[in-house]
């Protein structure tokens, strides 16, 4: 399975100057075609309604919405797949979901890449490839050599540090997808900024 684009949008309403809504039209406006949703703290109602309007949104230009973890949530909506915490939560997301979901799983580690691929995950996000100003304490920097190693063993989505200037390396080093959040949550407006990362 192919994945939906070369740019993955991360969402974080926390770190927004607009309603997330808002910034996810604008990014759609400017050319992403690939959202998650992540923002797993809000209330599951409130959650549900935004997955509901981001899955409208992302309908309309014929794109592809992730749901960050919640299987039920992404069912519901109708949205193309969703974003698992690890390899053992794919094969219940696959009977739940279909063959035709995209099931990707956060990795952290190329051993955390080859479970993914075992389990029957369709990509992986790898994390983080660079330093991260939106989660500074998470771990050391993967870097593009380990990039490059877990390309070879399924899709992988480039995450942690990407910006206009990364992304090209990542996708030099084999990723078929870099995915962003902090640059373009907290942007003041993103429709150069979209086409630069994509």
């Amino acid at each position: 399975m192919s994945l939906p684009a070369r740019l993955l949008i991360v969402t974080d309403r926390h770190g927004c100057p607009e309603p997330l809504e808002t910034r996810i039209a604008a990014c759609l406006a400017a050319g992403a075609r690939w959202i998650w949703l992540r923002d797993r703290d809000l209330p599951a109602p409130e959650r549900a309604a935004l997955a509901e309007h981001l899955a409208a949104q992302v309908a309309r230009v014929g794109g592809a919405l992730t749901i960050g973890r919640d299987v039920e949530l992404a069912a519901q909506v109708g949205a193309a797949g969703v974003q698992l915490g690890d390899a053992a939560a794919v094969a219940p997301a696959r009977a739940r979901l279909g063959r035709g979901a995209l099931l990707g799983v956060s990795a952290h580690s190329l051993a955390e890449v080859r479970a993914a691929r075992e389990a029957g995950a369709d990509y992986v996000t790898l994390s983080p490839i660079f330093l991260t100003a939106s989660k500074p304490g998470y771990g050391p920097a993967l870097g593009l050599e380990v990039l490059r190693e877990a390309t070879e063993v399924m899709p992988v989505v480039a995450l942690g540090g990407i910006d206009a200037t990364t992304a090209p390396f990542c996708r030099a080093a084999g990723a078929g997808a870099a995915a962003v959040m902090g640059v373009v949550m907290r942007a003041l407006e993103v429709r150069a900024l979209i086409p630069a990362l994509a």
